[in-house]
This record gives structure tokens, sequence and C-alpha cells, in this order.
């Protein structure tokens, strides 16, 4: 914070003397006690905090170079690549692109059966009757008849791990009464989440004209989702229900008793296959999901997520030309991300913001607060960065709602940080608090009086300075 320089001048002094004699000579009249003095000793310059200010930290980076997402030369319509705790976006290829996402549609069905046994309205041991409509879906499916009975989890399972159309509208039926009520709350999720692209006609991601013709829609639309609004998605299932993995990472499971095959999980890059022979070939370290899908007019698709060393990324892949492609072509996306990228903490719970140290308090013992962060605020960054230039702004509550009492940890402010990465053409946000960082107790009358009394006088011999 730069300073106006006080220059010495005879007019100067003459008029600091005259002012000085002025209120000497009110105070020696005056029949206040001396103490006020004693108030008077602070400074009567004091430093005023508006309601929002920014300041901008400008440090040294180490100027790493991230490959262009082009390189990867990668043979599919669309794909995405996101870190999900940030949100950034580290690769994007005709991401917002609407197209048909065949059975990746059922995440949506997995993630709101999963809403469902959360709030209680389900439970996994729940038992379902297959209606009509499940009895008769075609495609994927585990030959369900009308009239079976089966948990909610034994379905669920044959439709995250073997992508049963069967199963997946019997579930669907279970949560609204029918398929068509379901796909009602699946476009209302999705809008929620924010899904921009995503319409569903079905609970299974299958075309229109190969559902049961008595259960069509009437309108002749199809299910399209963007690989963008994919992993929006994949993002709700991994963050809103961190045990996924509990259904999407089995490799095989034996469905009924009877069946003389068992379900084999269509994901080979699990990395639990590494030691199966068909498999270990596009086996990925820490794959532990989500979704892969296929029709004629999809494609090949593969909604992926991986963990490394405490990251997630999760990767989008969209019209890949056969089974093993979509799996080729999400290694290179996901290597694309681990090898480049880390998540780094860039400002660590508990700081304190420079210029803004501390707010001033009204009716306090102290007349002002020391603030800091509430949270530490982490950001993706090229791998190796040093000192990435992170700018920031500072948003504080109205000084006249800070009045003593204040417990500590109060909320006086918001603070913004902002991050972009060369070359990216989003920048990353995170709003975090600001908090007292002590109590502050309420001042008593008599303290509270002469504060008043000291305010009065350094008014007054502001008003007199200002007189010259």
């Amino acid at each position: 914070m730069k300073h106006k320089t006080v220059k010495s001048s005879k007019r100067q002094l003459v008029k600091k003397s005259i002012a000085s004699v002025i209120l000497l000579n009110m105070l020696i009249t005056s029949s206040l006690p001396l103490v006020v003095l004693a108030e008077a000793e602070i400074s009567t310059t004091e430093a005023t905090t508006t309601n929002s200010n920014s300041a901008t930290t400008e440090v040294a980076t180490t100027g790493i170079k991230i490959p262009d997402a082009a390189s990867l030369g990668l043979q599919v319509k669309s794909a995405v690549l996101i870190e999900p705790t940030t949100g950034e976006v580290l690769l994007s290829i005709n991401s917002d692109v609407a197209l048909p996402p065949a059975s990746m549609t059922k995440m949506m069905t997995e993630y709101i059966v999963a809403e469902q046994v959360k709030q209680g309205k389900l439970s996994w041991d729940q038992v379902i009757t297959v209606g009509e409509n499940a009895a008769a879906t075609i495609g994927s499916r585990i030959f369900l008849a009308e009239g079976d009975q089966h948990t909610v989890e034994e379905l669920y399972i044959a439709m995250a791990v073997g992508s049963a159309n069967d199963a997946t509208v019997a579930l669907a039926e279970q949560v609204a009464g029918s398929e068509a009520a379901f796909v009602d709350m699946m476009n209302e999720t999705a809008e929620r989440m924010g899904m921009t692209t995503a319409f569903f006609i079905n609970s299974t991601g299958l075309s229109r004209a190969d559902m049961p013709e008595k259960f069509r829609p009437s309108e002749d639309r199809e299910t399209v989702m963007s690989a963008m609004d994919t992993a929006i998605l994949a993002k709700f299932i991994v963050q809103d229900h961190p045990d996924f993995s509990r259904f999407t990472a089995i490799q095989s499971h034996q469905f009924r008793e009877r069946d003389t095959n068992p379900i084999i999980n269509y994901n080979w890059m699990l990395e639990a296959n590494k030691d199966i022979t068909n498999f270990k070939a596009y086996a990925y370290e820490g794959l532990d999901g989500l979704k892969t899908g296929h029709t004629e007019a999809a494609g090949n698709c593969f909604a992926g997520t991986a963990e490394r060393d405490g990251m997630r990324l999760i990767s989008v892949v969209m019209g890949a030309e056969t089974n093993a492609a979509r799996f080729v072509e999400t290694k290179k996306v996901l290597d694309y991300g681990f090898n480049n990228f880390e998540i780094q903490q860039v400002i660590a719970p508990k700081t304190t913001v420079e210029g803004t140290e501390t707010v001033p308090v009204k009716k306090g013992v102290e007349t002002s607060v020391a603030v800091v962060t509430d949270l530490d605020v982490q950001f993706m960054v090229p791998k190796g960065t040093q000192n990435p230039t992170i700018t920031s702004e500072v948003t504080l509550m109205d000084a006249e709602e800070l009045v003593a009492p204040l417990a500590k940890g109060t909320k006086v402010g918001t603070i913004t940080y902002t991050y972009k990465i060369e070359g990216m053409s989003e920048a990353q946000e995170k709003t975090v608090n600001l908090v007292t960082a002590e109590e502050v107790e309420k001042g008593g009358w008599f303290r509270l009086l002469f504060r008043g009394i000291k305010q009065l006088f350094v008014d007054l011999f502001d008003g007199i300075m200002n007189l010259f």
C-alpha cells in the first residue's frame, strides 16, 4: 500500500500549531476527565475498510507447457477429461455436442436409485416384482420374466455390471410407478445438475425403435447427452455416492444360481482385470468405474474414472469405432491427465489475507479483530508447478453489521481466489469465508463512553485542520 509523504513546511507547521493551541485550549477549559487524553493517543488517521476490495498476488511460475490435446490423435467423435473436486476441464474435444450415449444413460438411473436409497425411500434388500415393460425389454439383459422377484441390490448389480436393460426398467418403475414418470425425474435431475444438452426418453439408453412398442414415448425423439454432460453426471455420482465402486468395480456376478454363466462386467479397464488373461492388456491402474455404452447410433462409448495418488479423474469418450477402441482411447485421455496435472493446495486454512488483516468492530473491547480464511484452497495445476499465480478478491460485510460481542469464527466476508492454467480456456475459482480469528467481547459502557468522546475530539481536530 502506498502512503503519501508529508512535506515539512512553515505553512503546515503554522497550521498545526494554531490547531494544537485551539484544541489544548478546549481541553483545559473543558470539565472532561483527563482520561480522554489516554484514548486520544491513538493516531487520528485510522485505516478504513470498504465493503469490497481486491488484491492480486503476482509470483513467478515455472512456465510449464501442457501438450496440446490434439497431439493425442484421438479416434472418437467427442471426448472430455475433468477433475471433479475443482471442476477443471483438462481436455475437451467436441465435448458440448449432443450425441446418443447408449447405455451410459444408465448412469442417471444408477444415480437416482442410489439417491432413493440414501434418502430412505428404497432399501437395498427391498424386493421388486418385475412388470410387463421390463420383461419385454430387449438388448443387453438378464431375461427377467413378468412376476419375477429380486431385490433392489440384485437388480442394481445387473444394471451396473451387466448393463441389463430389463433390470434397469424394473428399478425405474419401482421408483416412479412407470418408466415414463421416471424419465421425467431423469430430465429434472439433469437440469438441476446443470446438464445443458441431456434429454432422456427412457431409463436404458435404447433407441426409441428398440423399446417395447406399448411403452414408447409418443414424441419422436431420442436420448442424447454430450460428453461434457456425461462427465458432469459422473462427477455427481463419485461425489454424492463415494461408495459407487462397490458396484461398478465388480468383475463378474452370479445373478441366479441356475444361470449357466455369470454376468461379466463390460468394463475391461478395471484395475482388478490386470490378472485376467483376456483383459489385462486394457486394465488401468486405479480405474474403478463407471459405464460402457454401445448402440448402432452411438457407436462405442465409455465413461471411466480412475484415482491415483489421491487425485481422481473422470474421462468420457463417445463414438469410438470398436469395443476395444473405446478403452484404448480412454487410456490416452487418462494418461494425459495423470502425466501432466496435479492437485495443489495454493492457500492453507486459517491464512491471513494481505491488506485485510483486520476488520473494524463496533462496541467491542477492541476496535478491530484479526480475520483469516476458514478453509484451504486447492487448484489443478501443471505437474511440477511452483508458486502458481493466484488472484484474489475480498468482499466484506457492511461494517454496521460487525457489532460486538462476536464469537471466534464469525463470518465477516468472503475471498474468491482465481487461477488460470496457460492454454486452458476456463479459469478455476474458489470462494471461502473470512472469519474472525478470535473472540471479541462487548466493551463496558465506561469504555464506550470515552471512546465516543475521543472520536468527538478526533473529528473536531480534523474539522479544524480542514479550515486551513
